[in-house]
């Protein structure tokens, strides 16, 4: 099975679609040097919260747990091109200003109902930068999408999110095609 296949059978598994510049991304061979500004404490710190506000802490181990800051920087260092990088830097910094125009303080001071309010809009600019009427060929990808992908991926490839979220077996049995689904069952990680 070649990455890229396994890449998308995990985004299916997630019920979510991967874009094509991140898939790209993962396939490529090569990748801008690192940008030292994403291993920053206070990039990290923010990358972690932004992913926690997006896969909190229920009965389930939330994004923090799963490090998925960590897994945001090390796919951003090595897997996408300088612009991208760029484009995501400039992102998180809109994400604070955004909270600093809104609620007077920065995302990492405000609580989490006001991240989640801030985020959804971010979400919808999100959605609206991907229906625009005037969208080109080779316009950038909106940054939250990466953010919400790698978010997604981190969590659901890492340990607490592939056993603690996900029903896991580390040694599945026999192939069984057709299993009845009860509402609020867990999906399978394998």
């Amino acid at each position: 099975m070649h990455r890229r296949e396994a890449i998308r059978n995990v985004a299916i598994l997630l019920g979510t679609a991967i874009s094509a510049s991140t898939l790209s991304a993962l396939e490529s061979c090569t990748s801008a040097p690192k940008n030292y500004e994403l291993n920053k404490p206070e990039t990290k710190s923010l990358l972690a919260e932004i992913a926690e506000t997006i896969i909190p802490k229920t009965n389930t181990p939330g994004a923090k747990d799963a490090k998925v800051e960590d897994f945001i920087i090390t796919m951003m260092n090595d897997c996408y091109k300088k612009e991208d990088q760029q484009n995501f830097l400039e992102g998180l910094k809109k994400i604070d200003e955004a909270s600093r125009q809104q609620f007077k303080k920065g995302f990492m001071d405000i609580t989490p109902e006001q991240r989640t309010e801030l985020l959804t809009k971010v979400e919808q600019e999100r959605v609206d930068y991907n229906k625009r009427k005037d969208k080109k060929e080779g316009d950038p990808t909106h940054y939250f999408q990466y953010l919400k992908e790698l978010t997604l991926l981190g969590y659901f490839t890492s340990e607490p999110g592939a056993t603690k979220a996900l029903r896991y077996v580390a040694v599945p049995g026999k192939y069984e095609g057709c299993i009845p689904y009860t509402k609020g069952e867990k999906a399978w990680a394998v």
